[in-house]
């Protein structure tokens, strides 16, 4: 018997909290990059949180444990982890932050098709199928109705967009290969840990190369970096893996939709960014198909219920 409890307060507080500092992240990198390009400033964030990461196994007692299977999927999933952020920063340098979040979190999307194909427990539900269908046409509207926009935007919006959907592709294949492997069994301070050391060591290299390690260290860039490497990449992680020890993995997926929720208000409010029509449209059958993919069981039950109360009050 699954002994984690549905949620409550402390729950909800906490989700809403995550998805509003894991929406500020793209915001912050877009608004710091003239001072650190926002490659660079994920590999050192990356970097301080492995450090972070680290002396948090040390005080548990944890060891990084090299010979029990988990390094091949590990490196795996540090490249995919490094592709993934690398997507993400040369994206933002074409399109918005806001447009950024929305497309980087269809990752539940990707998962949930890739686990669909590879894992007998992880069939897709119905609800399932019809979130997958409604995702990949508000993507559709996204994508058709800018390029058919008569605006013209900055740089290469459509671009940065598909970089942005590339990325999502590229978290949910991550996912899959963490859910497939034995690394589904590794402690979760483990597998993060491979996934920081291999997006630090492979974009520090791919910045010094590409000539995107400047740095001016402004009082906006250290407070960037904070953020991102105490708030973002470590305590913020550490609060998701409790809360998915804590609470049922169907519930809080549910809030999952607030992310690229948050992304696009905290665009428009900080950045002052501009949000197409068509984007916004496109963005709502969206973010539903990520609520009807991720909290699908929730929903169903939701359904469920609300039958039972019409047929009750039916003549």
């Amino acid at each position: 018997m699954d002994a984690r409890k549905p949620l409550d307060a402390t729950a909800v507080g906490l989700m809403l909290l995550l998805c509003l500092v894991w929406a500020l992240q793209q915001i912050v990198l877009k608004s710091t990059a003239e001072d650190i390009a926002p490659v660079f400033q994920i590999a050192l964030r990356s970097g301080v949180a492995a450090v972070l990461v680290g002396l948090f196994m040390r005080w548990r007692g944890e060891r990084m444990r090299f010979t029990d299977g988990t390094a091949g999927p590990g490196m795996i999933a540090g490249l995919l982890f490094a592709l993934e952020f690398f997507l993400v920063a040369e994206g933002l340098r074409h399109t918005s932050a806001s447009h950024m979040v929305v497309f980087l979190y269809t990752s539940p999307i990707f998962a949930a098709l890739g686990l669909h194909l590879t894992l007998q427990a992880e069939r897709l539900a119905p609800l399932q199928w019809l979130g997958i269908f409604l995702a990949f046409g508000g993507i559709a509207i996204a994508f058709l109705g800018r390029a058919a926009g008569a605006a013209p935007a900055p740089g290469n919006v459509l671009w940065g967009d598909f970089l942005g959907l590339l990325a999502g592709a590229v978290w949910g294949a991550t996912t899959v290969v963490i859910r497939g492997s034995c690394l589904a069994r590794a402690p979760a301070s483990q597998t993060l840990m491979y996934q920081l050391l291999g997006a630090f060591v492979l974009l520090t290299a791919l910045s010094w190369w590409t000539g995107e390690a400047h740095f001016n260290p402004t009082p906006r860039v250290w407070a960037s970096l904070a953020f991102h490497s105490l708030v973002v990449s470590f305590a913020s992680f550490l609060v998701w893996f409790w809360l998915l020890r804590q609470y049922l993995a169907s519930r809080l997926g549910v809030f999952s939709f607030l992310t690229p929720l948050f992304g696009i208000l905290l665009g428009a409010w900080l950045l002052h960014e501009r949000i197409e029509p068509s984007f916004l449209i496109g963005a709502l059958p969206v973010l539903l198909g990520i609520v009807l993919v991720s909290g699908h069981t929730w929903v169903a039950s939701v359904l469920v219920r609300l039958g039972r109360m019409l047929r009750t009050v039916a003549p």
